[in-house]
């Protein structure tokens, strides 16, 4: 345990010294192997899927404002979802909810392959946004679920174990499916795409999760909604207003639920700026030249929680890791724009950039995870991305916009990595001291 977990407050003492190692909790807890394994196979899938459809909309119209609209369609869904699904992962039984969003993505995705001119591409986005808007749930859930079945000694370890996998199937996934996509095309990566979130859903299925207890307002069990649908509305409404005022109550737990938000203000616009600098620097690679700087952005949110894993055994310094995560992020793209075309150098930045921006999703997640209450937890993550989604979609807008007016790439990277830079430092600044201040009083 990192702190008073699920008080909202943070721990003087807090320290990781006890956490096991990555083999030990693979070994000796089989809940967290399952859901591990159904997250290994179904982000396999998901990192083709995504080259697919980059390679899909720059061959039909060769657009960036195109392009901009494949990835809000991956964020803004997601954003709109969150608060709803935050309700559901808190109100619902989370395993079932994890596997009904697994078999619900399946159905989903095998609609990519009725797109096949630019006249379709209205069905990509639908679709894409659909499958987005589900994972929503999925989300939310998995992340409430984990301190659940995990014991003393093994959340950060979790956190770390699931983030790297995140950025290995990244990197994997990267690197080969952009030759899968270029080798065997789009309808192949799409079925496999399906298929890995019916094993996701099969090895969910065995994870055993410990019920959850209502309290006197009945939260934790099934839904008492009357009055019917509308009454299940009103209900639903007045659950996510509740999570909302509950962040405000702990501003422990609001401060870190602004932390991956903070890094999203140029972070978006920047991993957008990623899919057109890998066409320009590998030209004749199709999506391989993407797959190689999106690889690199996995090795390094893959090696960034490590690391911070190893050197950050105190909780109490995360918060001022976090500003720092977002500031070193901002420095390292300015270098990528610096660098140019020397395509060494730009590959090792995108891996630094990462490995900062990795370890301050980590860290705060597993904060969050720490000072929230069981029953606000889904309804805290949800806000937890809602806040990132939205601000990473803004963000990719505002690129879009400039790369299509004219304005140069490298200048454009410039630009957000200034800004993101400066957000970092208003972390420093602010939250920081009121961390500080915190522990002074034992919040």
């Amino acid at each position: 345990m990192i702190g008073r977990r699920g008080r909202g407050g943070a721990d003087p003492g807090a320290d990781l010294r006890g956490e096991v190692g990555f083999g030990a909790l693979l070994r000796t807890n089989a809940d967290v192997r399952r859901l591990w394994g159904g997250t290994v196979v179904s982000l396999f899938g998901d990192w083709f899927n995504t080259l697919a459809l980059y390679r899909l909309v720059l061959d039909l119209t060769g657009s960036e404002t195109a392009l901009g609209g494949v990835f809000l369609t991956k964020l803004l869904p997601l954003a709109l979802a969150s608060p709803v699904a935050g309700v559901l992962a808190d109100r619902l039984d989370r395993r079932k909810l994890m596997i009904g969003a697994d078999l619900v993505r399946a159905a989903i995705v095998l609609g990519f392959l009725f797109v096949r001119d630019a006249g379709d591409l209205w069905l990509l986005y639908v679709l894409a946004s659909a499958q987005i808007a589900v994972s929503a749930a999925f989300t939310p859930a998995k992340n409430a679920v984990l301190p659940a079945i995990t014991k003393k000694g093994e959340l950060l370890t979790a956190n770390a174990l699931l983030s790297a996998t995140w950025s290995i199937m990244l990197a994997v996934g990267a690197a080969a499916g952009g030759p899968a996509v270029d080798m065997f095309g789009t309808d192949v990566v799409f079925w496999l795409d399906a298929a890995t979130y019916l094993v996701s859903a099969a090895l969910i299925a065995r994870v055993r999760v410990p019920p959850r207890a209502p309290d006197a307002s009945g939260e934790g069990g099934q839904p008492t909604a009357r009055g019917g649908v509308g009454g299940a509305v009103r209900e639903g409404l007045g659950q996510i207003v509740e999570g909302w005022r509950y962040l405000r109550r702990r501003p422990a737990v609001g401060r870190i639920a602004l932390a991956k938000a903070t890094w999203s203000v140029g972070g978006g616009g920047l991993v957008l700026a990623l899919a057109l600098i890998g066409d320009r620097l590998f030209p004749s690679a199709g999506t391989t030249g993407i797959g190689v700087l999106f690889a690199a952005r996995g090795l390094g949110t893959g090696l960034g929680p490590i690391l911070a894993r190893a050197l950050f055994r105190d909780a109490r310094r995360w918060p001022a890791v976090l500003g720092a995560c977002v500031v070193a992020s901002a420095v390292a793209y300015a270098g990528v724009a610096v660098a140019g075309d020397v395509r060494w150098a730009v590959v090792a930045l995108v891996v630094l950039a990462h490995a900062a921006s990795g370890t301050n999703w980590v860290l705060s997640t597993t904060l969050l995870q720490d000072r929230a209450e069981d029953r606000y937890r889904g309804r805290v993550f949800a806000t937890d991305w809602l806040l990132a989604t939205l601000v990473q979609s803004v963000s990719i807008v505002t690129t879009s916009v400039l790369l299509e007016s004219g304005v140069g790439v490298g200048t454009v990277i410039l630009g957000l990595a200034a800004v993101e830079g400066g957000v970092g430092l208003l972390w420093l600044v602010t939250v920081v001291p009121a961390e500080r201040a915190a522990e002074t009083v034992g919040q």
